[in-house]
Order: structure tokens, then C-alpha cells, then sequence
């Protein structure tokens, strides 16, 4: 845990290192491509932040129909195996999405494949399922629309699932609802996708055939990330606790404990640098950043670990 204020800087330092690291690995740029300069930068950053004072993001995602029943279903303590399967077979295009998510190596957990919804709460237990159900609805929005963006977006949803499923652990091991914090802390991936869409879109508006540049996306990213994730908690109308989740860890209390998301954003991104073979955070960095000791560490680094490496990476 970090606790000694002389570690405070260099841990800063070292977290704005790893958020350049992951940059360039989301963007498949190099350190070079996202410092440089772009004469439209200036223009095209000023019409994404007028659109974010004005609230009114063109690729801001709707919210998915079924989510308010969802909500319910995942917030409810005493909902039952049967009433949560109904839930989710009432929507077709959620069982597809449930059944597509939960047989990914970060939630199937074992190789027999998981074949319908009542063998998905089976297998995974009613909270597992909760968290895969919260993967299924965000899914489609994470969806490559082209073949321009399907690597960030590819890259951008691991990154999600990897620091999601961090956060769920880590409030877990601290009492908390890891269900929340896995829905919640899927949103800022969702963020990143919808500013750089956002970005192209502002691009295509002055030259159709214009891409953005890797540098122009990551000021953006790193802009914006936390502006359209709270924006999305409220077109979502998620639950005020939700949004409070979300604006504790965008601002944390100076020398402040860490929630959930932030711990699990740090080694979620650190764990998924380390696997694609990135540069990434080294260990000593990692334990100096992390607020929890070192068995809930080695606990959860462990588990996440294993679904790294059964899942394929772009």
C-alpha cells in the first residue's frame, strides 16, 4: 500500500507513464506519433469541447432498452435464479450477447461451453452472471463499425473487461457490491470509443476521406474520458450511487483511499500492457500505486492473470 508521502510524485509520475503506454498500444502508435503537432488540432479539439458543453455528443450511445430492468435485476439481493434467467431470455438480442460474453475465456470457467442462460447462471452463480449480463449490454456499442476502428475498439474492450473485472475483485475483497463497480468501470472504456468515433466523425465533417490523428485522439482521450463517462451515467439515468462511484474515483480526496475503480483501472491496464508485450509499470511501481495489501494483490493479480492468458489478444 502507498502510503509514505515521499512516494506520491514519482507513483503520479509513473501512472501518467503507464496512461502513455496504454495510448499508444490502443492507438497502435508510437511515443513520436502522439506528441506530434497537427496544424487542425486546435479546431477540431474546440468543436469536440463545444459539443461536450452542450451535451450533445453525436456518437454518444443511446440507453440499451433492456438496462432499467436489468438494473433492477442486478441491484436486487434477493432475486432468484429463475426470475434473473426470465429476465434476460425476454430480450433475444441480450441472451445472444449473454451467451457470446460468457463463453470468453474472462468469464467461461472451464473449456465446456456454456449453452444457454440457465447453464450460464449454473456454472457461474447468480453474481457471476450479473457481472457477465452488465458485459452483455455494453458489448454491442464496443462493436467495431469498420475495419478503421476495429483494433481500438478490439484493444479498448479487453482494456475494459481486464480493469472491470480488477475493480469487481477488489471491492469484493473489501465488502462492496463488485457487481457495481464491474458496470461502472466498464464506462470509461465505453468513453474512449465514443470520443474517438466522436473525433472522426468532426474529421469527416470537414474532408470525407480524413482519418484523425493518433495525437489528436489521445489530447482527446485524455481530455475527455471522464467528462462523457459521467455524461453517459446520466443519459443513463444509472442509479445516483453509480454516479457517485464514478465522480469519487474521476476526483479522489488528496491523500484520499482509492475506490475500486481507480485500483482496478491501475492494474487492469498494467496487467493488459504486460501481456501484449507493451511497456507497461514495473512491479515495484505497481505494489507502490495500488492501495491493499499484498495477499488481496496476489489474490486478484492471479486471477486476472489467468484470464489474460486464455484470451486471444489483438
Amino acid at each position: 500500500m502507498n502510503t509514505d508521502p515521499a512516494d506520491e510524485e514519482p507513483t503520479r509520475g509513473a501512472l501518467t507513464q503507464l496512461e502513455n503506454h496504454l495510448f499508444c498500444w490502443l492507438l497502435d502508435a508510437s511515443p513520436a506519433e502522439l506528441q506530434r503537432d497537427t496544424p487542425d488540432a486546435p479546431g477540431i479539439l474546440t468543436q469536440l469541447q463545444s459539443r461536450l458543453d452542450d451535451g450533445h455528443l453525436m456518437e454518444l450511445p443511446r440507453q440499451p432498452a433492456v438496462l432499467p430492468m436489468l438494473m433492477r435485476a442486478l441491484s436486487a439481493e434477493d432475486i432468484s435464479r429463475h426470475e434473473l434467467a426470465n429476465i434476460i431470455l425476454g430480450d433475444p438480442a441480450l441472451t445472444e450477447q449473454l451467451l457470446h460474453v460468457a463463453n470468453s475465456p474472462f468469464f467461461r470457467p472451464s473449456d465446456q461451453p456454456i449453452e444457454s442462460v440457465e447453464h450460464a447462471i449454473f456454472l457461474l452463480g447468480l453474481d457471476g452472471v450479473r457481472s457477465v449480463a452488465a458485459a452483455a449490454v455494453m458489448r454491442p456499442m464496443m462493436t467495431a463499425r469498420s475495419n478503421q476502428e476495429a483494433l481500438f475498439t478490439q484493444r479498448a474492450w479487453r482494456w475494459g473487461l481486464a480493469c472491470a473485472r480488477a475493480a469487481e475483485l477488489i471491492a469484493r475483497s473489501q465488502g462492496a457490491d463488485g457487481n457495481a463497480f464491474f458496470l461502472v468501470t466498464l464506462v470509461p472504456a465505453l468513453a474512449y470509443i465514443t470520443l474517438r468515433r466522436e473525433v472522426t466523425r468532426i474529421y469527416r465533417g470537414q474532408d470525407q476521406a480524413a482519418l484523425p490523428e493518433p495525437a489528436v485522439i489521445r489530447t482527446a482521450l485524455r481530455n475527455h474520458e471522464w467528462d462523457v463517462a459521467r455524461l453517459l451515467s446520466v443519459r443513463w439515468d444509472l442509479p445516483p450511487q453509480y454516479q457517485a462511484y464514478l465522480m469519487t474515483a474521476e476526483r479522489p480526496a488528496p491523500n484520499g483511499p482509492h475506490t475500486p475503480i481507480n485500483d482496478g483501472i491501475i492494474l487492469g491496464t498494467r496487467e493488459v500492457l504486460r501481456h501484449a508485450h507493451q511497456r507497461n509499470l514495473p512491479e515495484d511501481q505497481l505494489l507502490r500505486a495500488l492501495q491493499m495489501d499484498e495477499p488481496t494483490f496476489v489474490k486478484i493479480r492471479t486471477a486476472l492473470l489467468t484470464m489474460l492468458r486464455e484470451a486471444p489478444h489483438p
